[in-house]
């Protein structure tokens, strides 16, 4: 595991590792982060678990965790390469077919989720996770979808070299717009 660099925001939280993630084997404790960090209901987390053990059995599909030192899980990321097939992309190809930009769907590595615990943000876990990850990526390019507002992820994400591909993106269980955004590979970094 390595060390998660200093990053922006008050100082890191000692003793944090970024690693591989079994996400299968901990999809439980991935899915209590991404509760926390994104206000999901249990019928929410339901749904998910079979969604992420369902994409972990994609081609590519790889995720990264941020431990503490005695290994509980404080944020995590996963992606793969990109299908056109996938449902994430039947739903966003139209948004981005409608101003030209839908090549963006192939030789991309998606950011499926990214999600740090709120006890842990504003320390450089996201943006520890999220390079490492598409460091790793054999695409020119990543895409990734985030609620359309102005949010500290989505500032993480310009910070990064991400754009706005598409905005105003609906998806059919979601009640909030969401936003498209690419960046070519490797990430900026500051």
């Amino acid at each position: 595991m390595l060390p998660i660099p200093g990053g922006e925001g008050p100082a890191r939280p000692a003793g944090l590792q970024i690693g591989p993630l079994d996400l299968a084997a901990r999809v439980d404790e991935a899915l209590r982060v991404q509760a926390v960090a994104f206000g999901l209901s249990e019928e929410e987390v339901g749904i998910r678990r079979y969604i992420v053990q369902r994409h972990m059995d994609c081609s590519g599909a790889r995720a990264l965790g941020a431990y503490t030192e005695d290994g509980a899980l404080t944020g995590f990321v996963y992606g793969m390469p990109n299908d056109r097939s996938h449902w994430w992309s039947t739903v966003v190809e139209p948004y981005l077919r409608a101003d030209g930009r839908d090549g963006w769907l192939d030789h991309s590595f998606v950011i499926t989720e990214l999600h740090v615990h709120p006890g842990f943000q504003g320390h450089g876990v996201g943006r520890a996770l999220i390079t490492r990850i598409t460091d790793g990526a054999a695409e020119p390019r990543s895409i990734l979808s985030a609620i359309d507002t102005d949010s500290p992820a989505r500032a993480l994400y310009r910070s990064l070299g991400y754009t706005d591909l598409a905005r105003r993106v609906h998806f059919p269980s979601a009640s909030l717009p969401y936003a498209v955004m690419g960046a070519p590979l490797p990430l900026r970094r500051p």
